[in-house]
């Protein structure tokens, strides 16, 4: 009975690059050490395997979500289904692709084998304020299921599009590569490789106005070439999909409304077209979503907006910082600073274990409204323009990261971003 299975935990096992130990035998000796603990965390990453048989052969363990509809953080491994996600990270980085287009080659997309060293741990440090990574892994897992089962998309539609859309700054795009990226570590029993092509959008429509449609559809016909392979994973990255689907009422009124029209049309089509390939999964991304053709909106499946960080967002972002900050042993003292649940549990009373948290929470709070891509700067700069040593205390680096949210705040003022500020 269904009841009666045991939830499923997933463990993403990142294998050494020298190790040639058979896939099989790793996994056991993986789960002869998982087993020998009392319990595991999820959100937990192991590292230390010196005095295990695994010292040779693994990276790291991340114990990742679990399939539960209870929140469960300690887990007996005894009392879960383990499901291991072997892999190792492509070094090779991106390859350009180009198309011909008269005398010239047009630079059309950036092409990457996956998992790549360069997306790793993307996905676990992005912090919204919503589960929208949840959400896409359940909506891929969902598209999945429908296909294997034959449903027929006449009566159920789905086309395999998200698009992210909201302010510069905000981690759309990241979110799009660290979701390929795990999807090729998550669905390695299904396919024996993958591959993210990000399609560049600007090269496609700027300066070749009068042939932008067909190099739109010559770039398609690439991606259809890649997802003839039954056995490869391929993920469509357009990034600012705006400047490929400008709203067709908008597009009239330009220099050249209809090729602007062409590309847009070309762009349904083809989407259209790859729809039919259940390898294939189309992620976008707009910074001016009311501009986007509405008929490219619809077809979308998953429409998200990606706003900038509220205070519990801007505190864990910190958090992860400050940690580390410490690991690297540039803070050095082992003050603990909470999370923002613990937090919550002390009720904000100020007392001696609470006051660096709560210093902490008073910044996040004065940081509202900047951009995950400017917090993530913020701390580097409260070092590099406030600290006079490399090394210092929490306590000497909590003031450096005031003064530094401060300063950001009149450098935007004295340019004129964000006026509030």
């Amino acid at each position: 009975m269904e009841c009666d299975k045991k939830p499923v935990l997933h463990i993403e096992v990142l294998k050494n690059m020298r190790s040639n130990l058979e896939p099989r035998k790793l996994l056991e000796e993986v789960n002869k050490v998982l087993m020998g603990m009392k319990s595991v965390s999820t959100e937990t990453t192991l590292k230390d395997f010196s005095k295990t048989p695994l010292k040779d052969h693994v990276t790291r363990i991340r114990i990742c979500e679990i399939e539960s509809t209870f929140d469960i953080k300690h887990i007996d491994m005894h009392m879960v289904e383990p499901r291991y996600h072997l892999f190792r990270l492509e070094t090779c980085g991106s390859s350009v692709e180009e198309l011909c287009e008269g005398d010239e080659e047009v630079p059309a997309a950036t092409h990457w084998a996956l998992p790549s060293a360069e997306f790793d741990d993307i996905w676990e440090n992005l912090i919204y304020d919503t589960p929208i990574k949840e959400q896409l892994l359940k909506f891929v897992q969902t598209t999945m299921l429908f296909s294997d089962k034959g449903l027929n998309q006449k009566i159920i539609s789905w086309n395999k599009v998200v698009l992210l859309h909201g302010p510069p700054g905000t981690g759309k795009t990241s979110l799009c590569k660290a979701l390929a990226q795990k999807l090729s570590i998550r669905l390695d029993s299904r396919y024996k490789y993958a591959q993210l092509v990000e399609i560049n959008s600007h090269s496609l429509f700027s300066k070749w106005f009068s042939e932008s449609g067909k190099l739109v559809q010559k770039m398609f016909s690439k991606i259809t070439e890649l997802a003839e392979d039954r056995h490869s994973l391929v993920v469509v990255l357009i990034d600012e999909v705006e400047s490929l689907t400008l709203a067709r009422e908008s597009a009239v009124s330009g220099s050249d409304p209809s090729d602007a029209v062409r590309v847009v049309n070309t762009v349904l089509t083809q989407l259209d077209q790859i729809n039919k390939y259940r390898n294939v999964l189309v992620l976008t991304t707009s910074n001016i979503s009311g501009t986007v053709d509405l008929a490219f909106v619809d077809r979308a499946d998953i429409k998200q907006y990606i706003g900038n960080p509220s205070r519990a967002a801007v505190y864990q972002i910190y958090h992860s910082c400050i940690n580390e900050l410490k690991r690297t042993g540039i803070i050095v003292d082992n003050e603990t600073i909470f999370t923002v649940r613990e937090l919550e549990t002390t009720n904000m009373i100020l007392n001696d274990a609470t006051k660096s948290s709560l210093l902490l929470w008073k910044i996040a709070g004065d940081s509202v409204g900047f951009s995950g891509r400017t917090l993530r700067k913020i701390p580097f700069l409260a070092h590099a323009l406030f600290s006079s040593t490399p090394v210092l205390t929490l306590h000497n680096y909590l003031s450096y990261l005031q003064a530094a949210v401060e300063k950001q705040k009149q450098d935007r003022a004295d340019i004129g971003i964000d006026k509030k500020h």
